[in-house]
Order: C-alpha cells, then sequence, then structure tokens
C-alpha cells in the first residue's frame, strides 16, 4: 500500500556518503524536525532522472528553500558509492542529500517500489515527489508516465510549498 499525505514515514535505514566515508541514516533522524522535499528516481544516471528530474532541483535549489523547505534529498535504489558518484557528477556541491536505498527497504516500506525486473533492472522506485514535515507526509506526486518528470519535478513542489 503506498503511503498517503498525513501518514508518518516508516522507520528505515539509508546511506549517505560523508566526509568520513559510507554513513547510515535513519529516516526518523534525518525528517524529525525539518521541512524536507523528498525525491524519488528509478536509478541514479539513467537518462530522465540525470537529465530531466535531478537538474530540476538542482536548479531550483535557492528557490524551493526560500519557499520553507530545511532541505532536499533524493533516494533511489543504488548503492551508496553509486549515489555520491551520480552527486559528483552533477555538481551537486551539497545541496542535495543523495539517499541510497540499496535493498529497496525503504521504497518497498513506503510502497513506492517498482518491479523493474523485466527489464533487467530488478526492484526500482516509482519517480515521486513528496513534502515531509517533521517526518509527516504533506504532498506526495506520483509520476504515471515513464520518461517523464513533470508531475514529479521541482516545478510542481514549487507550486505546493
Amino acid at each position: 500500500m503506498t503511503i498517503a499525505p498525513g501518514e508518518k514515514l516508516p522507520d528505515a535505514t539509508l546511506k549517505t556518503m560523508t566526509d568520513d566515508g559510507a554513513a547510515n541514516v535513519s529516516t526518523g533522524d534525518f525528517f524529525a524536525g525539518k521541512k524536507v522535499v523528498l525525491f524519488g528516481v528509478p536509478g541514479a544516471f539513467t537518462p530522465t532522472c540525470s537529465m530531466n528530474h535531478l537538474p530540476g532541483f538542482l536548479e531550483n535549489h535557492d528557490a524551493i528553500l526560500a519557499k520553507g523547505a530545511d532541505a532536499i534529498a533524493v533516494v533511489s535504489v543504488n548503492d551508496v558509492f553509486v549515489m555520491n558518484a551520480w552527486s559528483k557528477s552533477a555538481g551537486n556541491d551539497g545541496k542535495i542529500t543523495f539517499l541510497a536505498d540499496g535493498s529497496a527497504d525503504f521504497a518497498k516500506a513506503v510502497g513506492l517500489d517498482n518491479d523493474l525486473s523485466k527489464a533487467g533492472m530488478g526492484t526500482r522506485y516509482k519517480r515521486f515527489s513528496m513534502i515531509v514535515d517533521d517526518g509527516v507526509v504533506k504532498t506526495l506526486n506520483i509520476e504515471e508516465t515513464p520518461g517523464k518528470a513533470e508531475i514529479s519535478g521541482a516545478a510542481r513542489i514549487l507550486e505546493q510549498l
């Protein structure tokens, strides 16, 4: 069952890269007491994710924070090393927190997992964006059309903040 606005995010452990190496990130800690824009992508370095979805959030970083968000994060079913390489290649410079959900545990817990096994990609995220306030989902945008990042893009989030 897909998480819905008004529901609290489940506890899960994701990973991110720090100056000291890979580190665990508890969703309970990461989202506590903050308004966070979270978006999920099927995969790092994939065409729509790299050319359409991520760039919108990077370009609109300052505008999103100016509208009240405390942080922006992206999550994908990739390992922390791939997510770190994607962050660097995108010129992220610390604007967005890149979260790795290597085993898709969080994707499954929030019901945003997508079985792409027939395409040889295993379990991935549905493309989505959400606003999370103190761990509670306020808005949820799920992209229905493959290869698109409109419903879940930065422009939509800016309208919702």
